[in-house]
């Protein structure tokens, strides 16, 4: 199932084959008909739609049978049997939502969002109150332009939550996104203040002496949800050509950039970068010189705090050199290093 989740289908297969006689004695039918189907989304997508669709109708059988179960159990008024069932229901809708959502991802990798909603709509019927599946149905909405609708379904998993922090951040940044696009700026402008007020109070407890009390568990000290929020909201506007404001929210996505800066947070936001260099190269755009100061500014700030900061993912620990992150016959990769040549780009283009 690990293998499965983060994508490793070839060691999953290898690890049944290894193991056929074990997989046969202890596993479920179903479990191994999902784990078969999974296995071979990578290699013959077709083939794991239609295993996938096989053990949907197992599933969706099941789950009529159980709703009439409830339905009689309602009937006779037994309140033991209503809650046997209710808890009998509740376990085979657990049990279908992987392979829905397994079901789903085979288009969603082909970027064919409409289909993926087609496959939601269809399993409306049982599943429209479960988290998982109202969640996903928001990201297909939003990966349609479809804001609207979107935020129908992100706006009650965000005030649902205890603490606004608990939501994934891609959610508020989507809600945000979506928020924008509508028209609704008030409203992503106080969903971000909530954001704001939420990580000052975390980082207030965390510094504070006295802070929590030692039996409580601490925060982490750096939280990066409006980090995300305004980074993904000046990609957006940078990819709509507004680069004035787009870069400044990227800039903004990184202060304090002591907390925000990072490997991942860099990576993205010098895409932006990149791109906006890109239009003023071919002469696409004229920049004011206000924002050019920022800019260089900001790659001022990135060499500072970038020292120590490694751009470098999938790079073996033989090639790197720990004490200058270089590798071999390769120049340091460093967020400071990077930042310098930007701003060596920047300096050429403004002349």
């Amino acid at each position: 199932l690990l293998h499965c989740k983060f994508g490793f289908h070839d060691l999953a297969a290898d690890l049944l084959a290894e193991n056929a006689t074990l997989a046969y004695k202890f596993l479920a039918t179903d479990l191994y008909e999902f784990l078969d189907a999974s296995i071979m989304t990578h290699s013959s997508p077709e083939e794991a739609y239609r295993k996938f669709d096989l053990l949907t109708t197992k599933h969706i059988d099941n789950l009529r049978k159980l709703t009439k179960a409830i339905q009689d159990a309602r009937l006779s008024r037994e309140n033991e049997t209503i809650k046997f069932a209710l808890k009998n229901y509740d376990d085979a809708l657990e049990k279908y939502i992987p392979v829905l959502m397994a079901q789903a991802k085979i288009y969603w990798d082909k970027d064919n969002y409409a289909a993926v909603e087609r496959i939601f709509r269809q399993s409306a019927e049982f599943c429209s109150e479960h988290e998982t599946w109202r969640l996903n149905v928001a990201h297909v909405f939003f990966m349609q332009e479809k804001y609207k609708d979107a935020i129908r379904y992100y706006d009650p998993i965000v005030k649902k939550s205890d603490s606004i922090l608990n939501i994934p951040a891609i959610v508020l940044a989507n809600l945000c996104v979506a928020y924008i696009m509508t028209s609704q700026n008030e409203d992503a402008e106080e969903l971000m203040r909530k954001i704001e007020k939420e990580e000052d109070r975390l980082d207030a407890d965390y510094d504070s002496p006295l802070g929590t009390p030692i039996s409580t568990p601490r925060p982490q000290k750096s939280c990066y949800h409006l980090c995300i929020v305004n980074l993904v909201i000046g990609t957006l506007y940078c990819a709509k050509g507004n680069f004035e404001f787009g870069i400044s929210r990227v800039i903004k996505s990184l202060e304090p950039y002591e907390k925000k800066l990072g490997p991942d947070t860099w990576f993205y936001s010098k895409r932006c970068f990149l791109a906006l260099a890109e239009h003023l190269a071919k002469h696409m755009l004229i920049l004011k010189d206000a924002v050019f100061d920022d800019i260089l500014a900001f790659f001022d700030a990135a060499q500072i705090y970038g020292k120590q900061i490694s751009t470098q993912v999938n790079v073996s620990a033989e090639s790197v050199d720990p004490k200058n992150n270089k590798t071999e016959n390769d120049q340091p990769k460093t967020v400071a290093a990077e930042a310098r040549l930007l701003k060596r780009i920047f300096l050429k283009l403004r002349e």
